[in-house]
Formats: structure tokens, C-alpha cells, sequence
């Protein structure tokens, strides 16, 4: 579960044309291990996401967690000037999905 999650960000960051260090990024990870290797794999501070909180905060529930954090993320680039919103999440198993929002 924790691997899934780096391949999908990846592909929507490189679908969409944008660097991971230009987006305010949100993940529903359950672990902390998810995020610490996420960082890694991506070349980014573990800080410098999740602002606001995470799975580790809100729960595990994919849908819930998942809008919450979407929203999130736009109100936080809207209040940086606009931008992009990476989010990026496990989904059961060794699976994952992510997806890039122009704000």
C-alpha cells in the first residue's frame, strides 16, 4: 500500500504538465510509512503537505477523507493565488489514484 500511492502522482503530475514542488499536495494515506516514502520518491519535505491534517487525523473512509482534503487543497492554493492541487491516495490494497486540479 505504501508504493501505490508514488507511480500515481507521478502519472497525474506528468498528465498534467506540472511539477510536484509547483502543487499544494493532499493524500489520503492510513500511515504515516505512506507519506514518509511518498516524500522520499518525489523529492519533497514530508512537511510540506498535508498542512491541515490527513487519513492519520480525519479517518480512513476513501470517499469522505478524499473530498475533504480536495477541498482543502483548493481553498489553500486559492488562498496562495491559484495554483495546482496534487491529491493522491491508496485505495484498497496495493492500488492508488491521484489526480492534478488547476485552481
Amino acid at each position: 500500500m505504501a508504493k501505490a500511492v508514488v507511480p500515481a502522482a507521478q502519472k497525474a503530475l506528468a498528465t498534467a504538465g506540472v511539477d510536484v514542488k509547483d502543487c499544494v499536495i493532499k493524500t489520503h494515506n492510513p500511515f504515516a510509512v505512506n507519506d514518509i516514502y511518498m516524500a522520499r520518491e518525489l523529492g519533497i519535505e514530508a512537511e510540506s503537505f498535508n498542512n491541515n491534517g490527513s487519513s492519520l487525523i480525519f479517518g480512513h473512509p476513501q470517499g469522505p477523507t478524499g473530498a475533504r482534503l480536495i477541498a482543502e487543497g483548493i481553498e489553500e492554493a486559492l488562498m496562495n493565488g491559484g495554483g495546482h492541487v496534487l491529491f493522491a491516495g491508496c485505495a484498497a490494497g496495493d492500488t492508488a489514484a491521484a489526480v492534478v486540479l488547476k485552481v
